[in-house]
Order: structure tokens, then C-alpha cells, then sequence
């Protein structure tokens, strides 16, 4: 058990924190699913900066590392851009 007060607000910071990153890169991860499953090029490229602005704000914060998020980005938009 923490024995400073300091030690025990960063605790309670890291766990307000801790459920806000996951909430975020879980609605990333379901969007990016989403984004996946879309047939046709008009609703992809909408969706598409949508996810592109959800992995830049998240790589922003060290939610998930820069490299991901630019692979995830490459990745998806050569997806867009190969759909008719």
C-alpha cells in the first residue's frame, strides 16, 4: 500500500486514465472493424479520416505507439483505395 498521500492521487489518476485510454482504443479498434467491413468507397473514405484522426490522437497521447498507428493508417487507406 502506497504510504504517501501523493503516491495514493497518482494511483487514483493512473486507474482514471488506465479506463480512459482503453475506452478510447477500443472505440478505435471498432471503428477500424467497422471501417473494414464497408463495401463501397463513398462510405470508406468518410469512415477513413475518422479512424486516421482516432490513431493520430492516440498515438499523440502514448495510447498506442506512432508506428502502429502510421501501419494502421497505410494500411486502411490501401484498403479505401482498393474498393470500387
Amino acid at each position: 500500500m502506497a504510504n504517501h498521500k501523493s503516491s495514493i492521487k497518482r494511483i487514483r489518476a493512473n486507474a482514471a486514465k488506465r479506463l480512459r485510454n482503453r475506452y478510447q482504443a477500443k472505440t478505435t479498434r471498432n471503428a477500424i472493424k467497422k471501417l473494414r467491413g464497408t463495401t463501397t468507397k463513398a462510405d470508406a473514405a468518410v469512415l477513413l479520416t475518422k479512424v486516421i484522426s482516432m490513431l493520430d490522437r492516440l498515438a499523440k497521447k502514448n495510447v498506442i505507439h506512432k508506428n502502429k498507428a502510421s501501419n494502421n493508417k497505410s494500411k486502411l487507406t490501401k484498403f479505401v483505395n482498393g474498393l470500387k
